[in-house]
């Protein structure tokens, strides 16, 4: 489903709320609720929308269990990591403790680091299929989503998994989901806001199917719900259909 707002602060309150009840639901269904993250500068007003008197209190934060969609390959005190952003906007402001958090071990070489967490995800999921209860995902403006980027191998992964992923012209490594394992979850939500994002929407949600030019094009789940938040100036190229 795809769901437009006025502006930034109406589609960050909806995904709070999405946020909310995907939690109470997950904890009243099966004891925890596990939430995989977004990095970058756009999730990062939801975290501290959450943390905030107005929603701090509407989630039992001791069953919430924390991961991440992606990471870049930096040392944990880099600003650029997405584990540190999320500690400042709302792991810190929520007192969550450490052991509610699995972060990617970036000490490691970066395809260690990958087939560690791994192991970290299927032995907290206990070996069983690993179905995170909400992915929070976000997209870049050449369309990519997690570390999934136009191009690269990691695309034509076919394993439920998590993989290291050289980025040639940033000269630089990612860790990432891979599109089968953020499939199997629950329920997908992707925030996207701006102007910067309205051609990378149009081509994900209605242009030729191309998932090497489009990778968030991957994400159909077979048995989960995807459901797309956007404003308006981000939704300004999609047909009135989606507007109506």
């Amino acid at each position: 489903m795809v769901n437009i707002y006025k502006d930034t602060e109406a589609l960050l309150t909806a995904v709070a709320d999405l946020f909310v009840d995907a939690a109470r639901e997950a904890i009243a269904a099966r004891g925890q609720f596990n939430v995989a993250l977004s990095g970058g500068s756009s999730p990062k007003q939801l975290y501290e929308k959450l943390a905030s008197p107005a929603y701090n209190w509407k989630v039992d934060w001791s069953r919430a269990y924390f991961f991440f969609g992606d990471e870049r390959y930096v040392p944990a005190d880099d600003p650029e990591s997405n584990a540190l952003m999320v500690q400042h906007a709302l792991f810190g402001p929520l007192n969550i403790s450490p052991e509610n958090i699995f972060a990617v071990n970036t000490t490691l070489a970066p395809q260690q680091a990958a087939q560690e967490y791994m192991q970290r995800i299927l032995q907290h999921f206990k070996r069983q299929e690993i179905r995170f209860d909400l992915m929070l995902l976000g997209l870049g403006n050449d369309a990519h989503t997690a570390s999934l980027f136009p191009g690269t191998t990691v695309l034509q992964e076919q394993a439920v998994d998590v993989k290291a992923v050289l980025l040639p012209d940033q000269k630089t490594y990612r860790l990432t989901l891979t599109a089968p394992l953020i499939n199997l979850s629950h329920q997908i939500a992707f925030l996207v806001y701006g102007a910067a994002k309205a051609e990378a929407v149009r081509h994900v949600l209605e242009g030729e199917r191309d998932t090497s030019r489009y990778p968030a094009q991957l994400i159909r789940p077979d048995q989960g719900k995807v459901d797309w938040f956007l404003d308006e100036t981000a939704a300004a190229l999609l047909p009135v259909k989606y507007k109506a």
